[in-house]
């Protein structure tokens, strides 16, 4: 009976602190070229991993009548949050941002919405100044993906974006986003066609920079796998529970 009664309490221990373990140890939610599988089944030319935020995007430049056809990737920053990818024409920050949002609305499908971002004070849904023939969202695994076609001015051969992430939405409206470091840095160029003095390529050719990295760096692969790509702690996990019940089973005399 003594044994019993040391038994009880030593496995509720046993539980509590394998759960516990788990826990800490579960990997980040994470968007990567070479983990990305796109719902829709498109293929773009370029990816890449941006370098804030856990995010990706997956592009293709058609010069031939200007358009950006994009498949941007990330977690938001709580289930019911927001994702964003924008152009800004005249700036390399958020003011001035032509933007994509995508969250769940009130019935909890995806919806995608732009936005003007005329000042860090005023997130206002409207028309913005390039035209999106299309656009759609998915919510998979973790991680919104925004799929748009932008049409851009002709003779563009780069563009300033910004991507971010934010935790709730009210009333159909996105919340303020966090101001960390990662939120702060999610900028970049993008770059749409390789110059011919510094490819060695005919103008117009697709450029193969990475989105918000330097130009004419190699691309990512658009590689297949899940949205979602696998822990990489599962080791981890399985040695820190096999060290709980080690212990735990030194206690009770089991080891």
């Amino acid at each position: 009976m003594a044994m019993f009664r040391l038994a009880s309490p030593v496995v509720f221990l046993l539980f509590t602190l394998t759960s516990i373990v788990l826990q800490s140890s579960s990997s980040p939610v994470y968007s990567s070229c070479s983990s990305n599988k796109l719902p829709n089944k498109k293929v773009y030319t370029n990816c890449t991993d941006l370098p804030t935020l856990n995010s990706t995007l997956h592009w293709t430049y058609t010069l031939e009548n200007s358009t950006l056809s994009i498949a941007f990737i990330a977690p938001p920053a709580t289930p019911n949050g927001w994702i964003a990818w924008a152009i800004n024409p005249t700036g390399t920050g958020m003011a001035g941002s032509q933007s994509l949002i995508a969250f769940k609305d009130s019935n909890g499908s995806m919806t995608v919405k732009t936005y003007n971002i005329s000042s860090y004070s005023s997130i206002v849904e409207g028309k913005i100044a390039f035209e999106v023939p299309e656009s759609s969202a998915e919510f998979v695994n973790g991680v919104m993906m925004i799929f748009a076609s932008v049409k851009l001015p002709e003779n563009m051969t780069e563009v300033n974006q910004v991507w971010q992430v934010g935790g709730s939405v009210t009333d159909g409206r996105p919340a303020k986003h966090a101001f960390l470091p990662a939120n702060l840095n999610a900028v970049g160029k993008l770059q749409l066609v390789e110059k011919a003095a510094t490819a060695g390529a005919p103008a117009g050719a697709p450029a193969g920079g990475p989105a918000g990295g330097p130009a004419g760096s190699p691309p990512s692969g658009s590689g297949g796998g899940s949205a979602v790509a696998p822990s990489s702690s599962l080791g981890s996990v399985s040695a820190g529970v096999y060290g709980v019940v080690t212990i735990i089973g030194c206690l009770m005399g089991f080891f």
